[in-house]
């Protein structure tokens, strides 16, 4: 009899302890959910649940990963989806390889509002579970409410997969691997080890889909790679052109030197020996005799000649192509032209000419047209004294030739007299300008003005149609150097 009797008082005991546990862990769900005391939440957590699962084998320490798809029909629309789960100890749970979720008493059963997150098609529940000690399990519960009232159930059973721990992205697969095998049964609710179960309920905020902005869609950042990739082949190609840019400029540089210096030794020497020989010539005639006055002609036109071929050497020389080079040998040759004149020359030059670059075919065609007005104003003007005026203003450079002659009006003067057509003609090739102020009996005024950067080296990069040898061809084709000692010596002879 006390055997009995003691047996009799401990089962009292054991479940006087179990009545007290739950009107404890009664409020404290209460609380949790934030319901009122006394709603069976021990049904609203055990609703919809499966049984309890795992691996085959149960381990202290051990990690079970779980997996399971279902589906919903094509069409249909859900109404409600609510996933309750817990795992002996923890879990975290994915769907659609979507980490949605994680949990480490299992004690409490879990709620999640799925509902935003469930579409028509395919979808894959993936848990990963871990055992501290001794028993272990998974037990889970979807019920999916559609809006024409059919119900899609997932619980917790053996249809359930355990994936092996070496599988890599197992929470995105999409079909159960060949090494996946099913999962093991082993528990029910209210059944040990898990008869006292559960302890509380936990709701989740509602679980919304994932926003993906334009910058994180995989097209958007497979463009901007592509965009990236173009820019960094342009640069390197822009560098290549460069740098044969630079292999050209360099080699018309040697070539314009050599140019400029076998016709300084070669045709230099060889007019300094006719002009040599003809004054022999010419001492060995008569004074009066008309071969005498033969001689003088030729002599003087050699050294004409040879005067225009210094200019030609000028022009062409690379290491006089600066802007203040320039300004330099047209107030001397200015000075130089107006000698034998009655007309006195005045000089009025920024004083701090800048030394750089100065294009060939820019100073070339600025010079021909400065000659021109100081041709124009020696032979046309009768004026007693002109200026001579190089400044800068903003981006340009401007050369205006002035005199105080009889003048002349532009809209009625011989384009052919005056060259003002060809001067016009010789500014609108560099992309500069001339204009003429002039009035009869009040003076003439010419203004050449030349941009000192050209617009297709600052917008276009012309360079790039053309390839280094194309570039060095074309450039010293431009030089014109028979044209040039042609019309100099046209000019001397008029």
């Amino acid at each position: 009899m006390p055997r009995l009797e003691s047996k009799i008082i401990l089962r009292a005991a054991r479940w006087l302890s179990v009545f007290f546990f739950l009107l404890l862990a009664d409020g404290v769900a209460a609380e949790t959910m934030q319901i009122h005391p006394g709603t069976n939440w021990i049904f609203e957590a055990t609703n919809h649940l499966g049984r309890w699962i795992w691996d085959t084998n149960t381990a202290d320490k051990q990690t079970c990963r779980l997996w399971k798809k279902f589906e919903i029909p094509a069409g249909s629309k859900v109404a409600s989806a609510i996933l309750d789960i817990t795992v002996d100890n923890g879990y975290s749970l994915f769907l659609d390889g979507r980490e949605i979720g994680r949990g480490s008493d299992w004690r409490t059963v879990t709620k999640y509002d799925v509902t935003h997150l469930l579409n028509p098609g395919p979808h894959f529940l993936a848990v990963e579970g871990f055992n501290d000690r001794l028993e272990a399990g998974l037990i889970l519960g979807l019920h999916i409410e559609l809006v024409d009232q059919r119900v899609i159930a997932v619980a917790s059973d053996n249809s359930w997969f355990v994936v092996p721990e070496k599988q890599r992205n197992w929470t995105a697969q999409k079909k159960p691997g060949s090494g996946w095998h099913p999962a093991i049964v082993v528990g029910a609710i209210n059944h040990h080890p898990w008869e006292v179960w559960p302890y509380g309920l936990t709701m989740e905020p509602i679980l919304l889909p994932l926003v993906v902005h334009f910058w994180q869609a995989g097209w958007f950042q497979l463009l901007l790679l592509t965009i990236c990739l173009l820019a960094v082949l342009f640069c390197i190609w822009l560098t290549t052109r460069l740098v044969a840019q630079s292999k050209a400029q360099q080699f018309l540089q040697v070539e314009r030197a050599r140019i400029a210096r076998d016709i300084h030794d070669d045709l230099g020497a060889q007019l300094t020996q006719l002009v040599l020989l003809g004054e022999v010539a010419q001492s060995e005639q008569p004074e009066n005799s008309a071969v005498r006055q033969q001689f003088q002609q030729i002599c003087q036109q050699a050294r004409d000649l040879s005067q225009a071929m210094d200019e030609v050497i000028w022009a062409v020389n690379s290491r006089r192509d600066t802007v203040k080079d320039f300004a330099s040998y047209v107030c001397k040759y200015a000075q130089l032209f107006l000698n034998p004149t009655a007309i006195r020359c005045r000089l009025d030059v920024e004083s701090e000419m800048p030394a750089t670059e100065f294009e060939l075919p820019v100073r070339r065609n600025l010079f021909l047209a400065v000659k021109e007005a100081l041709n124009n104003a020696a032979k046309h003007s009768q004026a007693d004294e002109l200026f001579v005026r190089i400044y800068r203003q903003e981006q340009k450079l401007l050369v205006a030739i002035e005199d105080n002659g009889i003048g002349l009006d532009p809209a009625t003067a011989s384009s052919e007299r005056n060259g003002l057509t060809n001067m016009a003609q010789r500014m609108s090739e560099i992309g500069g300008a001339c204009e003429v102020i002039s009035q009869p009996g009040a003076g003439c005024r010419v203004v050449f003005s030349v941009p000192l950067k050209p617009a297709e080296s600052r917008w276009s990069l012309g360079w790039f149609r053309h390839g280094q040898a194309a570039v060095a061809k074309q450039q010293l084709e431009n030089l014109h150097l028979p044209a040039e000692l042609a019309q100099l010596e046209d000019e001397k002879t008029q």
